[in-house]
């Protein structure tokens, strides 16, 4: 909760180090046409608990305050207003937590190279670790890779076709990136080189409040899933998310409920068969072949995003 004391608030340190975004910042601009207002007021959690979540009435949100903005969305997506200022903060560089159609995902501006360094250390994760991307649309999905195999007169099968009644939905498809990908999120080891063998997730939830803030913003998001600090388990409650991840320099958590679903089914596009290496909340269907246990743990990291 953000402190309305001055000197409390100064007083507070973040152990991924400070975020530029708790310095007071000029009234931005007038949004777009089509765009979501950016409204003055957001529901804002006052007390914590993981039994029971309890909201006070509305609080005017101030583009000062430190500490980690809490913006409660009733799934229905009856109250989407209440996004403004997240979206506002995504745009300035916030690293915070949103909900998708499975599990919630710690996001940022897929441009801003800081942004993505702060991403990484608040989850905890090193540059040798690949990073996913929430779409907007297939368009998105053609931009930053080499899309899907439309197939070819010689029989090979038009994979693009089948994946469209996928998407969106509860998938994550690995794809050769392309140029416009950022490099920052296929880093290889801490050295200057990079992977020779370009790959990124790529995802398109099928979740109201994800959609409500993907398609108010100018490019994709870059995402990895919460998981626990200490253990290999995602957390499923967005106010134990908050205790855990605030203090180590979150900017926002959107708190769409405790979600209760699988993670994604992560497909392997990048060989002869679409393959699954990890069977998540996706069925596997009959153009995907399923990997063995032992060769799907050694793939590219992608099983834990």
């Amino acid at each position: 909760m953000a402190a309305a004391d001055p000197a409390a608030a100064a007083s507070f340190r973040r152990a991924a180090g400070p975020s530029p975004l708790r310095l007071p910042l000029p009234r931005a601009p007038p949004p777009a046409p089509g765009r979501l207002r950016v409204s003055s007021t957001v529901v804002a959690l006052h007390k914590r608990n993981p039994k029971r979540l309890k909201y006070a009435a509305e609080r005017q949100f101030k583009r000062g305050d430190a500490g980690m903005l809490r913006v409660k969305v009733e799934p229905s997506g009856e109250d989407f207003w209440k996004l403004d200022p997240v979206i506002e903060l995504i745009n300035r560089g916030a690293v915070g937590v949103i909900p998708t159609d499975t599990i919630y995902s710690i996001v940022c501006d897929l441009s801003n190279n800081e942004s993505i360094e702060r991403l990484r250390r608040v989850k905890g994760i090193g540059d040798s670790k690949p990073l996913s991307i929430l779409c907007r649309s297939l368009r998105d999905i053609d931009t930053y890779t080499t899309g899907f195999p439309r197939g070819t007169n010689q029989g090979q099968p038009n994979i693009f076709r089948a994946v469209k009644r996928l998407i969106p939905g509860p998938y994550t498809f690995i794809l050769p990136a392309t140029k416009q990908f950022p490099k920052q999120c296929i880093r290889h080891g801490s050295s200057t080189r990079y992977a020779k063998r370009r790959q990124v997730g790529v995802r398109i939830p099928d979740d109201p409040i994800c959609q409500a803030i993907l398609q108010n913003l100018d490019e994709p998001l870059i995402c990895t899933s919460v998981k626990y600090l200490s253990e290999d388990e995602w957390i499923l409650d967005p106010v134990i998310i908050a205790d855990l991840y605030e203090p180590l320099g979150l900017d926002f958590i959107v708190d769409g409920g405790p979600r209760i679903a699988d993670p994604s089914t992560v497909v392997d596009m990048t060989g002869t068969d679409p393959t699954i290496i990890r069977q998540g909340k996706g069925p596997k269907l009959d153009w995907m072949v399923a990997e063995d246990e032992e060769e799907a743990q050694s793939k590219f990291a992608f099983k834990a995003a």
